[in-house]
């Protein structure tokens, strides 16, 4: 549980340190290229994932507290849970504690990492977001190579 926390807390300082350091330093709704590939874009997302539901981010706020509290207590109660576990779980929780708290002091999150030229792709995203897919999909690997070897 103590590692469980340790990424939580890391994930978050990174995270909001991003945002701070965006929103002192890239004007809203412009961008700073970095290379043909990847721009900093400064703006600001009021609705949920890929934009949606705009002005309804106080609904994905409170959903996103109930469901990082569930994965809290989940890790608590189950002291059997997998090292692996932690881990992923502590960088998606980190991630979405750094968006609820954007929708709490900014009452939006701060999106501005914009990757471009791949084709069907048009969203801009943050550190936070990122951190959530890092935890994700290692977990979604893992749970399935778990599940189907001990289904073997």
């Amino acid at each position: 549980m103590r590692l469980y926390g340790l990424i939580v807390l890391l994930v978050l300082v990174i995270c909001q340190l991003g945002g701070v350091w965006v929103n002192s330093n890239i004007p809203q709704n412009t961008s700073i290229e970095i290379n043909n590939f990847l721009y900093l874009t400064h703006i600001r997302n009021f609705g949920g994932i890929f934009g949606l539901a705009q002005n309804m981010g106080w609904l994905f706020g409170l959903i996103s507290l109930i469901l990082l509290a569930g994965v809290s207590v989940y890790l608590w109660k189950h002291s059997s849970a997998q090292r692996y576990e932690y881990v992923c779980f502590g960088f998606i929780v980190g991630g979405g504690l750094s968006n609820v708290l954007d929708r709490l002091i900014y009452g939006s999150v701060i999106d501005f990492i914009d990757v471009q030229n791949i084709p069907l792709w048009n969203y801009i995203f943050n550190t936070a977001d990122l951190m959530i897919h890092i935890g994700i999909w290692p977990m979604l690997i893992l749970s399935l190579n778990i599940s189907k070897n001990s289904s073997n």
